[in-house]
């Protein structure tokens, strides 16, 4: 090769980096306040098109590309920042913990495709007694740095900052600056994270000009005291060149000014009654710091956390974290992420009620930080670090997990690379009051080296708190007794574990760094987890897998739907499929139903009956806000979906995690479901959100009205009822229906002429299994679920006044396979042509898997377009997930019932509904029950369940209504525990079906 091979020295990790530093961007002395950093007049974004070269294999390279005078003629332009694959080089690959190369650490393949970028840039008159810093904030995986020809240095650490004193190398005018950045080094090994793998300068470039002398680096804190009225902003300087005397003006978030003076080395500024921060309240102050030359501005948040006694505290106040996982991915632009896509994302997460986020598994770009400090939101800043690729490695299967688990995190010739990772994240984002926890990394087992890192960081930085998930793992099984750990993590564990065991384990704050995993039609248990943390002081929060489906946009299809791929989809092994397709937002960001579900299950003030009909309680679950400060609360009263009464809930005065009784001026009808509904919106514009922002609802149901009436009109005739050798067929007015003596359902239904059915109908315990059911599809196919039989074994009718009561016995067998339910079914055939069916099922042997569903499918014609029912709405609800919704009357189209979930799956389903309609305007079927789900879909479950993507779907030509007795919850089985046992189909009792169905001419 032209230069030496750093990128599999483990000794060699950086080469010629300045000393890592507190993120921050200089400007002239005296320069007025910039809005953002571009408007410094010592900055220089080299952002943009550079000339770049792809080279299949770093080996092959026989150009000196970085020379200067060297042809660049048969480059092409890239945009900076960008990564290659999205520019037609390379091919995208999604793996999720497993290394994309053979594991034979420190070496990578020897084919390891490359990039160079150059750029011309224009410096204009280099300035005596100046130096000039280069700053990559991020670079996949690793790079070798020249500037007018001259090797400059080496770094690593994708999502890291590395920072260059190229003064010796500038010059007045033009200058050139080259870059060879390669797919993978020793530190990919490092980089095992579960997403799309993407290669380039991914974030920004720039030059930083700054006086010879000058503060490198300073750390600022806020201790507090005397109950919290009193603090100190305490700031401690580290100088490049000779110390300098240092102006100082700190400034209240109000912009008074609240202390000036000179410091020399370190300064402690006494502020009385602060305001503090938090991430419900913001307040930052503005600490000006001056040297001859330049000034720096750093926004300063006071606040404190601890630990104590196993808990978690903010300023004294024991909070929650209400989280999610994020990590830097755009269906168009990959890993670069813009400034308006980061404010997107916390703008749509503050919508939602989110006040934390875990940056996995890498430090965010700082300006995101800086946003989490100004926007309020509670950082778990996570080192660029995983190693999950280890536990593939072939004997991790056959011998010792945790053992296996550890290759990397035991092997002392790796805890340089470590500690560094650690450092890199802590020095960059330690002035930052968001960051309240530092995690050294994810899933990369336990032992010396991740010892290491945690100790540097609890010596380096004792304010904060420690966070490893990954001691779980420890062979020794010690590590969540750790010294310098201080928090017990964990991932997916169930609700059951959590109470018997992990609450247990000892006395510091439990997280889920992981939880809920949201892929697909998901989370399905969202509220059981909320119950628990807001039951236990203890248990801190939970930060939800994961923030945004992972995919690369591919263009639109003819009918202008929009095509993401995902893993499997490039040609390339290994893959993991549509395992990053995980998120609570699809990959434009619009918000899945689960986004909705758990905005809800986190809203900021939950309503519940009082005594009496008209008192009701109001709890504050804000942690430092009273509810009146920050929301208004409407509440409606309803009967049968229908408003009778509204108003304002007057006199809301909660103090946090407080609680008040308040009678509202309610007359509660006799008759009829009747539900008190209450909206909670924003009082006042705050950061990202607006006055009037919806932060979620509550109801609580004051009567429930049995919606299942007698099937029509009273009729003086009779049904007929004639019979054939396969089948009986009901006739009256107006209506003939004909029923399958060897299905045991009807396989035809006419009404006026009109026809219902456009199919015989089903027995059903089919569904297109969703994401969650990924773990359990396999037994549901191997019983058989997906091929099911109905076989009627005998059918007797009997006449109860006017009325054909017909009394069958049936079951549901898979084909090749045994009997799996056996039912007792009664049809009621009224003379208006209403149709009650009544069935009791039992399960045909033990030991099957629980049920998908158990219902009846109609075929109807496709026409039946338009649908209302009373029931849970207007979101997609199930028994486990339906918080976002609420009991009521909706209408909607049967497209827009349709959740269009990029990988397809069971969708669309409506819960607890006491009655539904569907109709063409014409004809219209309707259907009564105490309690039942309904999925109205052009798509069949089996075409669902067939094709890979959204775009690939096609209409089946009918309006499939499924009428489910019981829907299975979705739960979050993709990455989490099974099904909670409350919401699985595995009893006899629960394969009921009781519908009365009436079709009429509108």
């Amino acid at each position: 090769m032209l230069f030496e091979n750093y990128f599999e020295t483990l000794g060699v990790l950086h080469l010629n980096t300045e000393p890592n530093r507190a993120y921050y961007i200089p400007d002239a002395e005296g320069a007025e306040p910039f809005c953002c950093r571009e408007k410094s007049e010592r900055f220089l974004l080299l952002n943009g098109e550079w000339d770049f070269r792809y080279y299949e294999n770093v080996r092959a390279i026989s150009e000196e590309f970085w020379k200067e005078g060297f042809c660049r003629c048969g480059f092409e332009k890239i945009p900076v920042p960008s990564v290659w694959q999205n520019h037609g080089h390379d091919r995208h690959q999604y793996t999720n913990t497993r290394y994309p190369f053979p594991y034979d650490p420190p070496y990578v393949p020897l084919e390891n495709p490359c990039g160079a970028y150059v750029r011309d840039f224009c410096l204009g008159e280099k300035k005596d007694g100046f130096r000039y810093y280069l700053n990559f904030e991020g670079v996949d995986s690793c790079y070798y740095l020249w500037v007018n020809g001259e090797f400059v240095g080496y770094s690593q650490i994708s999502h890291s900052t590395s920072e260059f004193d190229v003064t010796k190398f500038l010059r007045s005018g033009k200058n050139t600056v080259a870059a060879l950045v390669l797919k993978w080094c020793d530190g990919s090994y490092l980089e095992d994270q579960d997403k799309l793998r993407m290669s380039g300068i991914f974030r920004d470039v720039y030059l930083l000009t700054r006086p010879e002398n000058h503060i490198r680096d300073f750390t600022v804190r806020t201790p507090l005291s005397n109950e919290y009225k009193s603090a100190k902003v305490e700031v401690c300087f580290d100088f490049a060149g000779e110390k300098q005397p240092v102006s100082y003006v700190l400034t209240a978030p109000c912009g008074c000014e609240v202390a000036k003076g000179t410091a020399d080395g370190c300064l402690s500024i006494p502020v009385e009654n602060p305001t503090l921060w938090n991430a419900e309240t913001p307040a930052l102050y503005t600490l000006t710091l001056t040297t001859p030359g330049e000034t720096i501005r750093q926004k300063v948040g006071i606040r404190e956390v601890k630990s104590e006694k196993g808990v978690l505290y903010v300023n004294g106040q024991n909070i929650k974290f209400r989280g999610v996982n994020r990590h830097d991915s755009d269906p168009v632009t990959g890993y670069a992420v813009s400034v308006e896509q980061m404010k997107k994302d916390l703008r749509i997460m503050k919508e939602h009620n989110i006040n934390a986020i875990r940056t996995s598994h890498y430090p965010n770009a700082p300006l995101f930080t800086q946003m989490c400090d100004e926007y309020g939101f509670y950082v778990i800043a996570e080192a660029d670090l995983e190693a999950h690729g280890v536990m593939n490695v072939y004997d991790s299967v056959t011998n010792n997990y945790a053992v296996m688990y550890a290759r990397i995190a035991n092997d002392p010739t790796w805890e340089e690379a470590i500690v560094d990772r650690a450092q890199h994240s802590v020095i960059r984002d330690k002035n930052h009051p968001s960051v309240l926890i530092w995690s050294m990394g994810n899933e990369s087992g336990f032992g010396c080296n991740l010892k290491a890192a945690l100790t540097w960081t609890k010596n380096y930085d004792p304010t904060r708190l420690t966070h490893y998930e990954g001691a779980a793992h420890d062979p020794e099984k010690q590590g969540d007794l750790y010294k310098d750990l201080d928090l017990i993590s964990r991932m997916y564990p169930s609700t059951k574990d959590i109470e018997e065991n992990l609450l247990h384990i000892a006395e510091k704050p439990l997280v889920l760094c992981e939880y809920i995993h949201a892929m697909g039609n998901g989370p399905g248990d969202a509220e059981d987890y909320q119950k628990l943390i807001e039951k236990y002081d203890q248990f801190c929060g939970g930060f939800v897998w994961e923030w945004c489906d992972h995919s690369v946009f591919m263009g639109k299809t003819n009918e202008g739907k929009s095509k993401y791929y995902y893993g499997g989809d490039f040609g390339e092994f290994p893959h993991d499929g549509n395992f990053c397709m995980d998120g609570l937002v699809y990959p434009d960001r619009t918000p899945h139903t689960g986004l909705k579900e758990y905005k809800n299950v986190i809203r900021p003030l939950r309503v519940r009956k009082g005594d009496g009909d008209k008192e009701f309680i109001f709890h504050n679950y804000l942690d430092f806000t009273n509810a009146k400060d920050y929301l208004t609360l409407s509440w409606k009263l309803m009967q049968d979906g229908a408003e009778i009464a509204s108003g304002i809930v007057e006199g809301l005065d909660i103090a946090p995690h407080g609680e008040q009784a308040i009678a509202l001026p309610l007359e509660i009808p006799e008759t009829g479901t009747v539900t008190a509904d209450f909206f909670l919106t924003r009082k006042n514009d705050g950061g990202l959100t607006k006055a009037g922002q919806r932060l979620g609802a509550d109801q609580v149901i004051l009567r429930r009205e049995d919606a299942r009436k007698d099937c029509g009109k009273k009729a003086e005739a009779s049904v007929n009822v004639a019979e054939t050798g396969r089948a009986i067929i009901f006739t009256g007015e107006g209506f003939r229906y004909v029923f399958n003596k060897e299905t045991g359902v009807f396989d035809e239904m006419v009404y006026q002429n009109r026809t219902i059915l456009q199919k015989p109908m089903e027995f059903n315990i089919w569904r297109a299994p969703t994401d969650n059911d990924r773990n359990i599809r396999g037994q549901w196919q191997e019983a058989g679920y997906d091929r099911t039989i109905s076989r009627c074994y005998s059918a007797k009718v009997e006449m109860d006044g006017g009325k054909a009561v017909l009394k069958t016995t049936c079951s549901l067998s898979a084909i090749y396979l045994q009997k799996l339910v056996e039912m007792e079914a009664v049809w009621t055939i009224c003379p208006c042509g209403g149709l009650k069916a009544d069935v009791q099922g039992k399960f045909g042997f033990g030991g099957l898997p629980h049920l998908p569903r158990f219902g009846l499918r109609l075929f109807l014609n496709e026409g039946m377009e338009q649908v209302e029912y009373f029931g849970y709405g207007p979101y997609e609800s199930y028994q486990d997930k339906h918080r976002a919704s609420r009991l009521g009357r909706f209408a909607a189209s049967v497209d827009a019932l349709h959740e269009d979930y990029l990988k397809p799956q069971e969708n669309g389903s409506r819960w607890d509904c006491s009655d539904v309609t569907v109709t063409n305007g014409d004809l219209a079927l309707t259907v009564r029950g105490e309690s039942f789900s309904f999925n109205a879909s052009h798509y069949t479950q089996e075409e669902l369940t067939a094709k890979m993507h959204n775009f690939e779907l096609e209409k089946s030509g009918y309006t499939v209504l499924c009428l489910d007795g019981a829907m299975g919850g979705v739960g979050s089985n993709s990455c989490g525990p099974a099904l909670l046992e409350q919401y699985r189909i595995d009893k006899d009792e629960q394969l009921q079906i009781h519908l009365a169905i009436r079709p009429s001419v509108q």
